[in-house]
């Protein structure tokens, strides 16, 4: 039996704190007593360690999850290469994902778990091969979208478009995670709650603090 609740992590662009909104979701449910599956299907940017490449994000999900699954199945593609998956494979002259490999990866990880935590790469138009990408992985496994969103200057536009191209190709839109990225407000930072709220009455799922957990009110909302 599949999870009850399945959520695909993606961002409004890389570097906005998917893995730390993940990592506290992660957290949050278990606090709840509920079984946390977590997966971060491709990973780029690895680094190496004692000649093995270590996925960063995919371990602090499985540290925060706190979960005896494999490395390999919760990240079953690793690159070195910082790029969009699809361009790391060709880059490294190695195999690009196969969604069909992940999803039944998926399949097995998601079996005895209420929550399942599907962290992507950078946002949902990123490339995981050249004619697939974050909105088909959803798609295929029936994932509500949380958007991540760096509270910073610029995220408005990100936010809308994101959420948009998400509706256009049929994916299913549980919300979104405003994420302060820095301890010093800026303008902007003081404001884009406001106008996101203004633009997108009542998408918002929950502001995450700079060096905070997210709130238990913003789990309760994902799970309502």
């Amino acid at each position: 039996m599949a999870a009850k609740y399945q959520f695909l992590i993606t961002g409004t662009d890389t570097g906005v704190g998917k893995t730390t909104v993940a990592c506290s979701l992660a957290a949050l449910f278990r606090r709840r007593g509920m079984r946390v599956g977590v997966m971060k299907p491709a990973e780029t940017g690895c680094v190496t360690r004692d000649g093995e490449m270590v996925a960063v994000d995919a371990v602090a999900l499985r540290t925060a999850a706190v979960s005896n699954d494999a490395i390999e199945a919760i990240c079953p593609y690793r690159y070195a290469t910082p790029v969009a998956p699809a361009a790391a494979a060709v880059v490294e002259d190695r195999e690009p994902p196969d969604l069909r490999r992940i999803a039944a990866i998926y399949e097995r990880l998601a079996a005895d778990r209420d929550v399942m935590l599907v962290e992507g790469a950078g946002g949902l138009a990123v490339p995981i091969t050249w004619s697939e990408n974050y909105t088909d992985l959803a798609r295929l496994l029936n994932l509500e979208l949380i958007l991540v969103v760096g509270n910073r200057l610029g995220c408005i536009n990100g936010t809308v478009l994101s959420l948009e191209y998400a509706a256009q190709r049929g994916v299913g839109v549980r919300g979104y995670i405003l994420n302060d990225l820095e301890a010093e407000s800026s303008p902007a930072a003081q404001t884009n709650a406001g106008s996101l709220e203004s633009l997108l009455p009542g998408r918002c799922l929950g502001v995450m603090r700079y060096g905070h957990p997210l709130s238990v009110e913003a789990g309760e909302r994902l799970l309502s």
